[in-house]
């Protein structure tokens, strides 16, 4: 291993004490799509919310079902009473699927969700076999399609995580090539160090003993696939805070997974 290899995953397992104070890393796992895990630190098989990177298999379904056209139709509009503390990208815009997926706009999802259904939902998430296909919501709530993938009943593990975006990203999942093709477009893509890299964040809070989010403690993803020089590797990071932040934890995890991959990637 390089000093320059070494460096960087040093700084990648010690990041809760070294490089963001605020959150943990539960798992970095980094596979060859098709071939072994490249990199796997923590509990990578522990299941928790998906939360806004339920999107990307969400699109999927849209667009295997008619739901979704491109990535400038359907336009949808926010109506007063649905989720809006997203801020104006939430409320003042013309939501396209391109916008849904950039802004992480929830109530779009779950206008998605409500279309669908929760037999619908259930049957696509377990053709994917993606996590525990739940969508049954909060206990006694009956709010499944508005919160199952956002801590509430649906869950998934890293491990999981990394076999659907290597299968969204190969299209070894059972919709046909224009629905692959079309949510691929929705992701990124970023240049990371010559690699292109397409994925989705993804932010929530773990519910206390009574029900309450706990703000200090939230999840933060992000779940992607990178490709160069003819390689395509599956990446995710799931982390947790230990104090509040005001940076959302899927962003601030995104953004520390991509500085680290040149040096986690480096020949050793």
């Amino acid at each position: 291993m390089t000093f320059r290899s070494r460096l960087a995953l040093l700084l990648a397992l010690a990041w809760p004490a070294a490089a963001q104070a605020d959150a943990q890393v539960i798992c970095t796992l980094i596979m060859e799509i098709g071939g072994p895990a490249l990199l796997e630190t923590g509990d990578c098989d522990g299941r928790v919310t998906p939360a806004s990177t339920f999107k990307v298999p969400l699109a999927l379904i849209g667009y295997a079902t008619g739901r979704l056209v491109d990535d400038r139709t359907p336009v949808m509009i926010w109506r007063k009473g649905e989720p809006d503390w997203g801020g104006a990208a939430w409320t003042q815009a013309d939501v396209t699927p391109a916008h849904w997926m950039r802004h992480s706009v929830l109530w779009y999802s779950q206008r998605l969700a409500h279309d669908l259904g929760a037999a619908a939902l259930t049957a696509h998430a377990q053709a994917m076999d993606y996590g525990n296909a739940d969508f049954s919501g909060d206990p006694g709530k009956g709010n499944g399609l508005d919160r199952a993938w956002v801590s509430s009943s649906l869950k998934i593990s890293p491990r999981e995580q990394a076999r659907f975006i290597a299968r969204l990203a190969t299209g070894d999942l059972p919709y046909d090539t224009a629905a692959l093709a079309r949510t691929h477009a929705l992701l990124g893509p970023i240049e990371v160090d010559g690699w292109t890299v397409r994925g989705k964040t993804g932010s929530a809070f773990p519910r206390k003993a009574d029900g309450a989010f706990d703000h200090a403690r939230g999840w933060g993803w992000y779940v992607a696939w990178a490709e160069r020089d003819g390689r395509r590797l599956a990446l995710v990071r799931l982390t947790q805070a230990v104090a509040r932040s005001k940076t959302p934890h899927g962003i601030a995890t995104r953004d520390r997974f991509l500085a680290d991959l040149p040096g986690l990637l480096a020949p050793r």
